[in-house]
C-alpha cells in the first residue's frame, strides 16, 4: 500500500472516540446533586430550624451547674450557747482527662504529699473516672491547706467551697444531737430527727467552663441558696457537762456495762440533761459504733423496781384505803403468794405506809397494793406514762412495756407494786416524778423552751402528793436508804431502786439495775432527776451507794446554775468543829479539782 494512504489511514483511526452512554452522566450528576442538596438542607435544618441540638452539646461540653451549698443551721442549748455548728472547709476536685494528660512528675508528687495520697492513687482514679468531669480527690480540708494545694496551679485541679460540722461539746452531747455524714445530711439524734429544717437547700448556677473547669461565666442564677434554720432546745449545756462528768466516773468506778441521766424542769417538763454511757465523739466519724451512739435514757428500758412504790402508795392514799400512819405488818421478812416468794431485805416487823417507803419493803408495798384493784393500780401507771412513748421526736425512743390483761394473778398485781412485770426508760421514769413534784399535775416532756407553760393532767391531790413527798424526804434522811442522795443546804426527796435485771428471759441473781429518782428542793420542787447505773459490780450495787450519789452531786450543781435558794439552812459549824473538819475537807476539796 502507498504510504500516503497507510498515514491517512493511522489518522482515521486515532480519530475515532468511542461514545459514552449519556444516562452514566445524568446519574453520576443526580446524585452528586442530591448529596449537595442533603447537606445544604441539614446545614439549614440544624443552624436555622433546629438548634437545640448543637446547643445541647456544645452546653454538654461546657455548661455545667455549680451548687452552692447552704449552710446547716446551728443547734443551741437554752442559755444560747453552740452545740453544732457549721465551718467552712474546702474539698479538692479533679478534672480526670486533664489529669491523665498531666506530664509534670514533680507536681504530682507534691500534690500527693498534701493530699496524703500517693500518684498512682491520683492516677487509677483518674482513669476509673476518665469519662467523667468532675471527680473529688479530698474532702473537707482546711482552707489553708487548700490554698497550699491551689498555689501548686496545676490544671485539672480545683477546689469547691462545703461545710463541716462541728460539736463543740464533743461526747458529753453526742446522744442527743447525733451526727451528719460527709454531706452534711443528718444521722442520727436531732441532726437527723430535724434534718429538713437544719439542712436548708443549695442554690444552682450555670456556668461556663473551659476545657480543664475553670469557670469562665456565670450565665445565670437557677435557684437562690435558702440556708438552714436555727435550732434552740431546753438542755442547759452546764448541768448537761456536769451529769456526764459524774455518770461517767460511777461507770467508771462501778465497772458498769451502761448508764443514763435525765434532769427535767419541774414546772415545765423542759430537759435540762439527758447523758448516756457509753458515750462517742461525734467529731470522730472513724469511732461511729451503733453500740456507742445509742441514746440509752430513751431506747434502753427495764424494770425499775422499788422507784414505782411511791405511786403505789399514792394511789392508796387517793382511794382512802390507808393513811401514811397505817400500819402494816412485813413480819418476818417474808411472804407467799401461792408459790411465789416476797423478800424484804430484813423483817421490819410492823412499820407505817411512810415507812414502807423510807425503808423500802416489798412486802409492805404488795400488801397495800392488794388492798386495790390491779387495774387502778394499771390505769395510775398509765396515767403517769409508762408503756408510752413520750413523742420527742428522737431516733430510738422505746415505749416499754404495761402488759394489759383481762385479769392479773394476784402474785402480778404483788410485784407490780414494787416494779417487777413491767419496763420503763429513764425518761418515762423521770416524767412520772415530775407529776409528784408539780403539785400531782403531770405535764409533757420537751427538748425546746416552753415560751408559756404547758398545760397538764392531773393525777394526783395536792394532799397526796404532800403526804408522799414527805415520806420521799424520810428515804433520804440517815435512816432511810439514801442519806447519799442528800444535797447540803436543801432538802431532797427521792427513792432508791435496785432491781435484778433480766438476761434472755430470766432474772439474774448476780446483776442488777441500780436507781435513783427524786426531785429537789422539796419545799418548792424545780428539778426532777433520774439516774440509772446498769450491772454495777463488786459489793456496790444497791441504788442508795451506786446511784444515789451521783445524783447528790449533780442535784447540787443544778440548783445552783438555776438560782434556786435553799431551803434547809444548816447551822454554822462551831470553830472547834472547823479544826477537826479543815484538813479532811481541803483533801477533798483537791481531789475535786484534781
Amino acid at each position: 500500500m502507498p504510504r500516503a494512504k497507510l498515514t491517512t489511514a493511522r489518522r482515521s483511526q486515532q480519530d475515532v472516540i468511542i461514545p459514552i452512554s449519556t444516562w452514566r452522566y445524568k446519574t453520576i450528576g443526580v446524585l452528586f446533586g442530591a448529596a449537595f442538596i442533603g447537606l445544604i438542607s441539614r446545614a439549614v435544618y440544624l443552624q436555622v430550624i433546629d438548634t437545640e441540638y448543637l446547643q445541647s452539646q456544645g452546653d454538654a461540653r461546657y455548661l455545667r451547674v455549680q451548687t452552692q451549698p447552704a449552710t446547716r443551721g446551728m443547734i443551741m442549748d437554752r442559755n444560747q450557747q453552740p452545740l453544732a455548728i457549721s465551718t467552712p472547709v474546702d474539698s479538692i476536685w479533679m478534672h480526670p482527662p486533664t489529669i491523665l494528660q498531666q506530664q509534670d512528675r514533680y507536681a504530682y508528687k507534691q500534690l500527693a504529699g498534701l493530699l496524703e495520697l500517693s500518684r498512682n492513687d491520683i492516677v487509677a482514679k483518674a482513669r476509673s473516672m476518665s469519662n467523667r468531669q468532675f471527680a473529688y480527690l479530698r474532702r473537707h480540708l482546711s482552707p489553708q491547706l487548700a490554698n497550699k494545694i491551689l498555689a501548686l496551679d496545676i490544671p485539672g485541679i480545683n477546689t469547691q467551697r462545703e461545710y463541716k460540722r462541728y460539736y463543740p461539746a464533743g461526747p458529753v452531747l453526742g446522744h442527743v444531737l447525733g451526727f451528719t455524714n460527709i454531706d452534711n445530711d443528718g444521722q442520727e439524734g436531732l441532726e437527723l430527727a430535724y434534718d429538713r429544717t437544719l439542712k436548708g437547700s443549695a442554690g444552682r448556677t450555670r456556668v461556663l467552663q473551659d476545657k480543664v473547669g475553670h469557670v469562665v461565666e456565670y450565665v445565670e442564677q437557677i435557684s437562690q441558696v435558702q440556708h438552714g434554720t436555727d435550732i434552740q432546745l431546753s438542755l442547759d449545756s452546764r448541768i448537761q457537762y456536769l451529769a456526764y462528768r459524774h455518770l461517767q466516773a460511777a461507770v467508771k468506778k462501778h465497772k458498769a456495762s451502761s448508764a443514763s441521766l435525765v434532769a427535767l424542769d419541774a414546772k415545765t417538763g423542759e430537759i435540762l440533761a439527758m447523758v448516756s454511757m457509753p458515750d462517742f465523739n461525734p467529731n470522730d466519724r472513724s469511732d461511729l459504733r451503733s453500740s456507742r451512739f445509742r441514746n440509752r435514757a430513751i431506747a434502753d428500758s427495764y424494770e425499775p423496781g422499788s422507784t414505782v412504790k411511791p405511786f403505789t402508795i399514792a394511789l392508796a392514799l387517793e382511794e382512802g384505803v390507808v393513811k401514811p400512819d397505817t400500819l402494816i405488818e412485813t413480819g418476818p421478812g417474808h411472804m407467799f403468794i401461792g408459790r411465789s416468794r416476797i423478800n424484804d431485805t430484813k423483817d421490819h416487823g410492823a412499820i407505817s405506809v411512810a415507812d414502807v417507803i423510807a425503808k423500802s419493803s416489798n412486802i409492805g408495798s404488795a400488801k397495800i397494793a392488794m388492798m386495790m384493784p390491779a387495774r387502778d393500780l394499771y390505769d395510775v401507771y398509765r396515767e403517769l406514762g409508762f408503756g408510752q412513748t413520750n413523742k420527742l421526736n428522737l431516733p430510738g425512743e422505746q415505749r416499754g412495756i404495761l402488759a394489759k390483761r383481762k385479769k392479773w394473778r394476784p402474785v402480778e398485781h404483788a410485784t407490780l407494786s414494787y416494779g417487777y412485770g413491767l419496763s420503763v426508760n429513764t425518761l418515762q421514769l423521770a416524767r412520772a416524778y415530775q407529776a409528784l413534784a408539780n403539785d400531782g399535775v403531770l405535764l409533757p416532756v420537751s427538748l425546746h423552751p416552753n415560751e408559756q407553760r404547758p398545760r397538764g393532767r392531773r393525777v394526783f391531790s395536792t394532799q397526796t402528793v404532800e403526804a408522799v413527798s414527805a415520806m420521799l424526804e424520810q428515804a433520804t434522811a440517815d435512816t432511810g436508804t439514801a442519806p447519799q442522795a442528800r444535797v447540803p443546804q436543801y432538802r431532797v426527796a427521792g427513792k432508791t431502786g435496785t432491781a435484778h435485771r433480766v438476761v434472755d428471759g430470766q432474772y439474774q441473781d448476780d446483776s442488777y439495775m441500780s436507781l435513783f429518782a427524786g426531785f429537789a428542793p422539796v419545799s418548792n420542787p424545780q428539778v426532777v432527776m433520774v439516774v440509772s447505773i446498769n450491772d454495777p459490780q463488786g459489793v456496790d450495787y444497791y441504788g442508795g451507794r451506786v446511784a444515789a450519789p451521783v445524783f447528790s452531786k449533780v442535784m447540787e450543781g443544778a440548783l445552783r446554775f438555776r438560782d434556786v435558794a435553799p431551803d434547809a439552812i444548816e447551822p454554822k459549824p462551831s470553830p472547834l468543829q472547823l479544826m477537826i473538819t479543815r484538813p479532811q475537807s481541803t483533801g477533798i476539796a483537791e481531789r475535786e479539782a484534781g
